[in-house]
């Protein structure tokens, strides 16, 4: 009788409100960690930020080629938004301002980054139906707590107030987020699925989870090396600063910090491993709790 009522309950409960209470666990977790309050106070280095930034790069072109692979297909078609929610382009001009012209040829991808994109490679192709748990897990999150990340990464990095570096987290298309995410999960809570179909998408949400914490504990690795693409990073000013004087770009040498401007992030502190650690994984604990509380 209780299993029979708990169906029930389920059948009668939208998508949308399934999927957050399937990842409420984990979501309380990450909310609950106190790295999630050291990136609030602003602490964040710029090369994690950059780390962070070339996973996420890896993960949506992959979920954006499967979503292209099934923007026509009836299990996923009710939530194809292309124009206001795809960010590998944001991405893209984001590494380009961190890294350079040369950027593909700098960015890491981490084990466990190729593990997450491989595994939305083989739902797009294998399962689509389950495509919808990566997507909603991504993009609402990044479109509700991303908002608050994008103010404290702007203050913490210094980054300019014209928006330079933090195109990931601006949504042209969207203009008011709140009303969007309504008919997102509007859309979503209209798609065909029987029972069974629900529970293997809430556990591919949980699992889209799992996928994101590996992805964030490899580039804590990374970051306490001191490794990037495979070469011993020495600490450095490395942003780009596009708006100001050309002169800049040829001022100071590498690992010395020009003293005329205020535009550079102080990516030179020094840090010990413990508090790198604890830096790198805020990221995801605010990313996520922030994200998915809000949808």
């Amino acid at each position: 009788m209780e299993t029979s009522q708990t169906h029930g309950s389920e059948r009668s409960k939208d998508l949308s409100e399934l999927m957050k209470e399937a990842t409420k666990e984990v979501h309380e977790q990450a909310e609950n960690t106190p790295f999630m309050r050291n990136f609030q106070k602003g602490q964040v280095s710029l090369h994690e930020f950059k780390l962070v930034t070339a996973s996420l790069y890896f993960i949506y072109s992959a979920l954006e080629e499967e979503i292209e692979r099934n923007k026509d297909n009836p299990v996923f078609a009710p939530v194809y938004f292309p124009a206001e929610l795809h960010r590998k382009a944001a991405l893209e001009e984001d590494l380009e301002y961190f890294y350079g012209s040369n950027w593909r040829g700098e960015i890491p991808c981490p084990e466990a980054t190729q593990k997450y994109v491989e595994r939305i490679h083989y739902v797009g192709k294998n399962q689509p139906e389950l495509l919808v748990a990566h997507a909603y897990t991504r993009y609402l999150g990044d479109l509700s707590g991303g908002q608050v990340l994008k103010k404290i990464a702007q203050k913490a990095l210094q980054l300019p107030a014209t928006g330079e570096g933090l195109a990931f987290f601006t949504f042209d298309g969207v203009s008011n987020a709140t009303k969007f995410k309504q008919l997102y999960r509007s859309r979503m809570n209209a798609l065909e699925m029987d029972l069974a179909t629900k529970k293997r998408v809430l556990e591919e949400a949980k699992k889209a989870f799992l996928l994101n914490i590996q992805v964030f504990e490899a580039l804590q690795e990374l970051v306490s090396k001191g490794q990037e693409n495979g070469h011993t990073v020495q600490p450095k000013a490395e942003l780009r600063t596009r708006n100001v004087n050309k002169s800049h770009e040829q001022g100071p040498a590498p690992g010395q910090e020009s003293k005329k401007t205020n535009r550079r992030p102080t990516d030179m502190m020094p840090i010990t491993r413990l508090v790198r650690w604890i830096l790198a994984l805020s990221f995801l604990a605010t990313t996520v709790a922030l994200g998915l509380f809000a949808m």
